[in-house]
């Protein structure tokens, strides 16, 4: 596949803050000038660095498409907060407030024109024979600047400066709408700023800022990686970029990431996560194999993948993506489709293991004396330091460990779940026949062979036959891929929660607290969101809600301290107290776009879409998620005394804290679902006109109201009485429709 094949969404053009070795700027794509603001040390201008062990102290608001953000850093003793406007058309427009001397800094130039004397008239650059003016709204003097740059220092004496940055055009030929002076930077600001807020996710309550954590972490991460001439979005941007002490040179994807990366980007923009699951794909060699990573500098790891999550990400999204089948993305399925089966299909021929089942592995490579070795084996894990592994070794007859993995074996079977979900979708129905049987198959073969009868739960499986005593949450991906029954679930996930194992205040750390393995340090016992993310998942399929809320609310507890002391979105969380992940050395990225999962699963309390249809249940105590976007709409859910839950202003659902709705699918003909629980629900039909009432009395009911007016029954399939409307008013014509009962297990 060509590395270009994949469209990159947003487009890299215009003002944008997508320059990866800084936060405290714009750069003006496809070509242009660079932007950037600093502080005024007493050895002089103090403009790089800012990295979270460096002076980067808050980041704010921030578009998908780049042209609106807010920063906040720190030099030479002063704060200064920055907000930008890309755009109108190519129009840049910027606020740097600091009781300090600000600093500007333009960059990329073939020539300056300096105006007759110092003050506050425009500057006139040129970049690639175009020209470009800068105007600013307090009094500057030039600074000694390093070639192809303009460096001016604003003495402001009132603590902020506005800049504007601007193609130079005659006031009669400037486009229509563009605002034409610096004097209308605060207006083009706060329109910008406006315009953000009526789209954006949020979220309050017990939610807190769980919405704009997440929302950030992915936005703040997108690159433009010029070589290429593609927008990316790596998990972190300082782990990405060397000027930022980072490990690449200025751009790098990772597999896994890249996908649960999607997935965070799925509750922000459906567009935008539709080009972040595609950046990776067009990577895959000729075998299908995703590779563990690619990047600029380090060239792309031919000998190893990374754990087999696409299809369950790519599929979770395009179900939180409508409220029915077709208001869902399914541009995002055929555009991943082909790659994420290709992928799935080289495990079992690439990965076969002890026992015949699957193994972490790498390939031996011409030229890489460090491939087809137990190190490159783990990293294919992603737990690159797991205890897990301690003790394998590396079998060069099958290029794998001599260890069969739970968490390989589930997550493969879950994704062949999810693929066949997707093939059944895209009418491919041989190929979802198909990965159903192996998935049957292989998960009966996994149930036998990775349960462990002494201990009484899924363990690893040495090539000897040994189950291997070493814990972590990859053992509830075994629920994940729905191996045991219901109550061997129940029994597992009880005994894998105990607060000395992987349960207690800090939950799921990457090793049980009892193992001899853990450090509390890196994959050694920290908290991980996309393993955290998983587990949890697995505990939902059995829907062991009195196990999964209390892990769900506690995770949520240590991303919203954490944001809320710091502004950081871990790449890691820290399983014991008092320990500081700020140092180098510890390993821990303050801003991961994959941390937002654990966000991301406490939003999924309120509003989780499932293959059956949407889930709605009060989380027990006060809390908002609005502006979730839906091709139906943006949907907005509210806990208060009641949980409502609306789709662009109007309500869809009413319900009392008891209830919750499951199988929640909404149509042009009707509202369907199921309701359990004791309360009233309120549901409106979906042509408008007074909400039918349905008296929930315990038993699980389903429901449909549509035209032809309610029909409900209870579990046994008999007919129950829906209780009528809370308004009693005339309603109109009703139609002449007729309403059908719901039936489970119907799929998408």
């Amino acid at each position: 596949m060509s590395e270009k094949s994949t469209p990159a969404t947003p487009a890299a053009t215009g003002w944008n803050t997508w320059d990866v070795r800084t936060h405290t700027g714009m750069s003006r794509l496809p070509s242009g000038p660079r932007v950037r603001f600093g502080v005024l040390g007493p050895d002089g201008p103090v403009l790089s660095g800012f990295t979270w062990r460096d002076g980067l102290e808050r980041l704010g608001p921030h578009t998908v498409d780049g042209t609106y953000a807010e920063v906040t850093v720190r030099a030479a003793g002063h704060r200064l907060r920055l907000v930008f406007a890309g755009g109108p058309g190519d129009v840049l427009h910027a606020r740097a407030e600091s009781p300090g001397t600000v600093v500007l800094s333009v960059e990329g130039l073939d020539a300056v024109e300096e105006p007759a004397g110092e003050g506050a008239g425009a500057r006139n650059v040129s970049v690639g024979g175009a020209r470009w003016a800068v105007n600013v709204s307090s009094p500057t003097r030039r600074l000694d600047s390093p070639a192809h740059t303009l460096t001016l220092a604003f003495d402001t004496g009132t603590g902020a400066v506005d800049v504007r940055v601007a193609p130079e055009t005659p006031p009669d030929a400037a486009p229509e709408g563009a605002a034409g002076t610096v004097a209308e930077t605060g207006t083009v600001l706060d329109a910008h700023r406006a315009a953000s807020d009526r789209t954006r996710l949020r979220s309050g309550g017990w939610l807190g800022d769980a919405a704009d954590a997440l929302t950030r972490a992915v936005t703040w991460n997108t690159i433009h990686a010029p070589e290429i001439d593609r927008v990316l979005t790596p998990t972190s941007r300082d782990f990405v970029c060397a000027e930022r002490k980072g490990f690449y040179g200025t751009w790098a994807l990772h597999a896994w990431d890249t996908f649960f990366t999607g997935l965070a980007a799925s509750a922000v923009d459906r567009d935008y996560a539709r080009g972040v699951f595609g950046q990776i794909l067009p990577y895959a060699d000729e075998a299908g194999m995703i590779p563990n990573r690619v990047s600029d500098d380090g060239g792309r790891t031919d000998d190893r993948s990374q754990p087999p999550v696409g299809a369950l990400t790519v599929y979770q999204a395009y179900l939180a993506g409508g409220l029915s089948a077709g208001t869902r993305d399914t541009a995002l399925l055929t555009g991943t489709y082909p790659a994420l089966l290709a992928w799935h299909d080289w495990w079992p021929r690439a990965r076969r293991g002890p026992h015949g089942l699957l193994a972490w592995g790498s390939d031996p490579v011409v030229g890489d004396a460090a491939s087809a070795t137990l190190d490159r084996a783990r990293r294919e894990s992603g737990l690159d330091d797991s205890p897990m592994y301690d003790e394998c070794l590396y079998d060069p007859a099958t290029s794998t460990m001599d260890l069969a993995d739970v968490g390989l074996n589930a997550l493969h079977i879950a994704d062949a779940e999810a693929l066949a979900a997707i093939a059944d979708i895209l009418g491919e129905r041989a190929t979802a026949a198909r990965l159903r049987a192996e998935a049957a198959t292989a998960g009966a073969a996994a149930d036998r062979l990775l349960w462990d009868v002494e201990r009484g739960g899924y363990r690893n499986l040495t090539a000897s036959g040994a189950h291997d005593p070493h814990v972590s949450p990859t053992m509830l991906y075994a629920l994940l891929a729905g191996l045991p029954d219901a109550g061997r679930a129940a029994a597992v996930a009880a005994d894998l929660l105990r607060p000395e194992v992987l349960g207690g205040v800090r939950p799921l750390p990457s090793v049980a607290r009892n193992d001899p393995g853990f450090a509390a340090t890196y994959w050694r016992g920290r908290i991980w969101a996309p393993m955290a993310y998983l587990a949890v998942q697995g505990l939902r399929r059995y829907e062991l809600t009195g196990l999964s809320r209390p892990v769900v609310r506690a995770l949520l507890r240590l991303f919203l301290d954490e944001w809320r002391e710091h502004g950081h979105v871990r790449e890691n969380y820290p399983a014991t107290d008092g320990e500081n992940l700020t140092a180098l050395q510890k390993r821990s990225d303050g801003l991961m776009a994959w941390g937002g999962l654990l966000a991301y699963l406490a939003f999924g309390e309120l509003a989780d879409a499932r293959p059956d249809g949407w889930r709605f249940a009060h989380p027990g105590e006060p809390a908002d998620l609005c502006g979730l976007p839906l091709g139906d709409g943006r949907l907005d859910v509210r806990a208060t005394d009641r949980l409502t839950v609306g789709l662009d202003g109007r309500v869809l659902l009413d319900m009392a804290p008891g209830v919750t709705v499951r199988g929640y699918r909404l149509t042009a003909d009707g509202a369907t679902g199921t309701a359990e629980g004791t309360g009233d629900l309120l549901v409106t039909p979906p042509g408008g006109g007074p909400p039918v009432t349905l008296d929930v009395r315990g038993a699980p009911r389903r429901f449909t109201v549509g035209t032809g007016g309610p029909t409900a029954r209870n579990d046994a399939g008999e007919r129950g009485d829906t209780g009528g409307t809370r308004d009693t008013a005339s309603t109109g014509d009703s139609g002449t429709g007729s309403t059908g009962d719901i039936r489970e297990g119907t799929g998408t």
